[in-house]
């Protein structure tokens, strides 16, 4: 499959689900896009604030109208916006620039972040595993 940069199973919670990361240029996806959970980028959202949401348009980012376009236009997925809030200036520049002090406490190995992202992954995974 192209763009695949990672398939393994974890365990979440209690269940053992199958993990499969994708590269930004996927062209295309297995499975149900409504199995799916997306770990992006918030311009949005304030640093560090983590906001699940399930469905919506790309909202003008690049890397969720790539993934809606290898779905077919299947908006149909969960997400996980991790915020990283708006800079000053240029927008390209300001994403793939450096974390500040703060923002590589809070992902960095000893910080919390991760840890967050873990907590919320189980959330939308056990709302995935319910029937109906």
């Amino acid at each position: 499959m192209k763009g695949l940069a990672a398939n393994t199973n974890v365990t979440i919670g209690d269940t053992l689900v199958n993990l499969i990361l994708y590269k930004p240029t996927i062209r295309h996806a297995g499975g149900a896009p409504s199995s799916m959970i997306v770990i992006h980028d918030s311009l949005s959202h304030k640093p560090g604030i983590i906001s699940p949401k399930f469905g919506g348009s790309a909202n003008g980012h690049n890397g969720l109208r790539s993934i809606i376009s290898a779905l077919g236009g299947n908006m149909d997925f969960y997400r996980l916006r991790i915020g990283i809030g708006r800079g000053e200036g240029d927008v390209a520049e300001y994403v793939l620039g450096k974390l500040s002090p703060t923002e590589r406490e809070l992902w960095g190995s000893d910080g919390q972040g991760i840890d967050r992202v873990w907590q919320e992954l189980e959330k939308v995974s056990q709302s995935l595993l319910r029937p109906g």
